[in-house]
């Protein structure tokens, strides 16, 4: 029994002692500061890596419904072939930014998400963010397996998305590895949804952000109002996500349309981020 007793002690002291030098998260360093280009979607895909690079951002998450651009016909990206989907990387590389995760929609079969996936494997993305149909998903995630893609499940609002619920999306996550979570902090309140809370009950599995404001709750006519204007409480999730260890990645993303160009609203979200973020450290 002695013996028993002081196994016990020595690995509750080795547990105590890896948690007391385990490296803090440093959110300046170890958190992937980009933009979603939804943000930028009333210009084509070209115009907005204009706009990113002008913003300083070096993340970026394309969707497969942007304007490729005119020397594409201005076919949609999930339109495109193999080749193009290639020549839109280059163009990425070009101005130096990187792209780790793709926003994708499929259909009702297999093959719509498998095509829609393909074009992530181009892209050479870690991710795909997006809202799987509930049947589908063992398919789904059988599929991410083959790519070796993570799917970060993302949540519009009740009424438009099965997923506006943080229960539903825990329940898409249990037994199935591949599935994460991007938590959308704009889009939690038009259901009356507080996203600190959110955050909370969905922690550890948090692949990425959307950073999004919103006026009020329980509103899903709403759209979004610039960072630090609505009632999300950022510094607080911040915190939160720096307790959990989160070390992914944070897109700003605009639904609303500011006149002439979502780029000045961009630009004061990226001096609100830093300096809160900074407040961390």
């Amino acid at each position: 029994m002695k013996k028993i007793v002081n196994l016990l002690f020595l690995s509750a002291l080795l547990m105590l002692t890896v948690t007391a030098f385990a490296p803090d998260v440093n959110p300046v360093k170890d958190w992937k500061f980009g933009v979603a280009l939804w943000t930028f979607h009333t210009v084509n895909f070209p115009a907005s890596l204009d706009k990113v690079d002008s913003a300083g951002i070096k993340y970026i998450e394309p969707n497969t419904f942007h304007s490729a651009g005119p020397e594409f016909n201005d076919s949609t990206i999930g339109q495109l072939c193999p080749a193009s989907i290639l020549k839109l990387k280059d163009m990425i590389a070009q101005k130096g930014l990187k792209v780790k995760s793709v926003y994708v929609v499929g259909g009702k079969t297999i093959e719509s998400w498998k095509q829609q996936f393909e074009i992530a494997h181009l892209f050479g993305v870690d991710f795909v963010t997006t809202e799987p149909p509930l049947t589908m998903w063992d398919s789904i995630d059988s599929l991410a397996d083959v790519y070796k893609l993570k799917v970060a499940i993302h949540e519009h609002w009740k009424g438009v998305s099965d997923y506006w619920n943080p229960d539903i999306v825990l329940a898409a996550i249990k037994g199935h590895p591949n599935f994460g979570v991007c938590a959308d902090l704009g889009h939690w309140p038009k259901s009356g949804i507080n996203p600190l809370d959110a955050v909370k009950k969905l922690s550890g599995h948090i692949i990425a952000v959307h950073l999004k404001d919103i006026a009020a709750y329980n509103d899903p006519k709403l759209r979004d109002v610039p960072v630090g204007t609505g009632v999300v409480d950022f510094p607080a999730i911040f915190a939160e996500l720096k307790k959990q260890n989160f070390k992914g990645y944070i897109y700003i993303e605009r639904d609303a349309e500011d006149l002439p160009s979502n780029l000045p609203s961009v630009l004061n979200t990226v001096t609100y981020y830093n300096k809160e973020v900074k407040k961390l450290q």
